[in-house]
């Protein structure tokens, strides 16, 4: 596992500072993250752990632009999302980040090939140049011969290996992940835990992960606990 880029030698990819998301439920304000810090850097994976109900959804819509703070701010490779009109920011999640949701949202009618290279053709890149694209990281998250295959065909694991290489075939500077290997197999689940190690040591993408799983956790360079709408740094044995 490579080592953690040192605050000293490298360029945050991610800074959060004072977040704070705050929402009404009938007559009480309730308060799901509280000021809360976070800086990760280029080529650096960080775990989030926490109970159910913690917040760690809430905290993942933030980092990539699908909700607003009550407070503080969210920057990513030195960009402010509070500065960024709704148009601006849909253009920068497309260039700049990667979402792993724990259920695909892969798109029904489309074949494993298409929704890969959905990405690509919304940025404008021509059909023919994203699908060979989409086929060459397909092929890393072993689902190149189920290319031609839609969603229904495919079982819930496969599904998932092709919401990965959706999220990665932009070569995004950061990547969010809810759950990614939770239903995969072992094998499966370890060569896309391989996959990241390379992306991040190659192309310095940073990676957040929100896991209950205790392995996929350890694997990360960092493991943060998100309770009582902060983060604190869990010990390594």
């Amino acid at each position: 596992m490579p080592a953690a880029p040192s605050a000293a030698s490298a360029q945050p990819m991610l800074e959060c500072h004072d977040l704070t998301r705050v929402y009404r439920e009938g007559p009480q304000d309730v308060t799901v993250l509280d000021g809360l810090e976070l800086r990760v850097h280029a080529g650096e994976r960080v775990a989030i752990v926490g109970s159910s109900g913690s917040g760690k959804t809430t905290l993942l819509n933030l980092l990539g632009g699908l909700d607003s703070p009550s407070r503080g701010e969210v920057h990513i490779a030195g960009e402010s999302l509070h500065n960024l009109g709704d148009a601006a920011l849909g253009r920068f999640r497309n260039q700049r980040i990667g979402f792993v949701y724990q259920f695909h949202h892969l798109l029904a009618e489309f074949t494993a090939l298409e929704n890969a290279a959905l990405p690509l053709i919304v940025r404008g890149q021509r059909k023919k140049a994203a699908e060979a694209r989409a086929l060459e990281i397909l092929a890393r998250v072993g689902m190149a011969a189920r290319a031609d295959h839609k969603p229904g065909e495919l079982s819930g694991g496969e599904r998932q290996r092709v919401a990965i290489a959706r999220a990665l075939v932009t070569d995004p500077s950061l990547v969010l992940m809810d759950e990614p290997t939770g239903n995969l197999d072992q094998t499966t689940a370890a060569s896309i835990l391989a996959l990241m190690d390379e992306l991040a040591r190659t192309s310095a993408c940073a990676f957040v992960v929100v896991t209950h799983d205790p392995a996929l956790a350890a694997h990360q360079d960092r493991v943060l606990r998100l309770d009582g709408g902060r983060l604190t740094e869990e010990s390594r044995a």
